[in-house]
């Protein structure tokens, strides 16, 4: 947990025994003993919960998910729709336009034989 090799644990042994003497020393392992078992418990429980949450957090991620992409392939169809709508409109367009422009020339083209042949 902290790491402490063996000879760190004896000097730290040999301090606390000078500080607290050889009667509180048993004690004061008790204590401390307690202390770092309610501190796994504690962290077992927080443990346990977050694997409890991590499912239901891991379900709502999914469906946003599905939401998010559902969202944006119904958006790239209808701007592809949209799209497709408009060079169709744009097409008939430029095919009445073209239509026009030979009718148009046309009778520009007959007004201008007859005009060579009055002149000519």
């Amino acid at each position: 947990m902290f790491d402490l090799g063996t000879q760190e644990l004896i000097v730290i042994f040999i301090v606390a025994f000078l500080v607290f003497g050889p009667k509180k020393l048993p004690e004061l392992g008790r204590t401390l003993g307690k202390g770092i078992r309610e501190l796994k418990a504690a962290m077992r429980n927080v443990k346990d919960s977050l694997d409890e949450a991590v499912p239901d957090v891991t379900e709502e991620i999914k469906g946003v998910k599905s939401n998010l992409q559902d969202s944006i392939y119904k958006s790239v169809d209808e701007n592809f729709k949209e799209k497709a709508g408009n060079k169709e409109e744009a097409k008939v367009q430029q095919e009445a336009q073209e239509s026009h422009d030979l009718s148009k020339g046309g009778v520009e083209g007959e007004n201008v034989k007859k005009e060579t042949d009055k002149n000519g």
